[in-house]
């Protein structure tokens, strides 16, 4: 599975951006899909994830109720919708799928990965 994110930019705190991953090369219907973030100096961390029939959402604490994750199947694409960005929200934005049979939101849990897109929430 191939996963390519895009979406990423400058955005002020307050604003709203959304990231796509399009995904290719496998069963997009097979999969679990995640975000993940990182930021300079720290752990790789779960942001959302959504299973394969997109019945089970997570997502992380500090994103609750500003995040929304979602995914279309005739696009074999997955969505971050973020809203109210925080400069704390600046991070390298990573989308993953996992081929697992069980869903979770665990970042060792997911074998095929992007490349990234920054992101950046100005104070």
């Amino acid at each position: 599975v191939q996963l390519v994110e895009s979406g990423g930019g400058l955005v002020q705190a307050g604003g709203s951006l959304r990231l796509s991953c399009a995904a290719s090369g496998g069963t997009f219907s097979s999969v679990h899909m995640g975000w993940f973030r990182q930021a300079p100096g720290k752990e790789r961390e779960s942001v959302a994830a959504i299973s394969r029939n997109a019945d089970s959402l997570s997502y992380a604490d500090s994103v609750k109720g500003r995040f929304t994750i979602s995914r279309d199947s005739a696009k074999n694409t997955v969505y971050l919708q973020m809203n109210t960005l925080k400069p704390e929200d600046t991070a390298v934005y990573y989308c993953a799928a996992s081929s697992r049979y069980y869903f979770n939101s665990y970042y060792g849990s997911y074998n095929y990965w992007g490349q990234g897109t920054q992101v950046t929430v100005s104070s």
